[in-house]
């Protein structure tokens, strides 16, 4: 029977272990997308864009001391939704002093 998701048995082995990580590749960016929800993707677009003074002034602002509070509930949201690790979320707290 035909499979629409399996591989054709006709490419050859060099080009199937390219296709191999360029689908890994695809698939990764995928699944994290999909991990996204529709305003983490337009943020993640517009810092794409930026060029890298913008970002570096961007993260000066995000930084500030003022501002560490709701740094730290971001990052606690992420790590209870999955989107970062445990490991992850105590090696960004020491980074930022807490």
């Amino acid at each position: 029977m035909w499979n629409p998701f399996g591989k054709n048995k006709k490419q050859s082995a060099v080009s199937q272990s390219n296709d191999k990580t360029n689908d890994e590749k695809k698939d990764n960016q995928q699944t994290d997308s999909l991990k996204m929800n529709m305003l983490q993707r337009l943020a993640m677009k517009k810092m794409e864009k930026m060029s890298s003074q913008e970002k570096a002034k961007l993260m000066q602002e995000v930084f500030k001391p003022e501002n560490k509070s709701s740094l730290l509930s971001a990052m606690e949201m992420m790590r209870k939704s999955g989107q970062i690790s445990e490991e992850q979320y105590q090696a960004a707290k020491q980074k930022l002093g807490v």
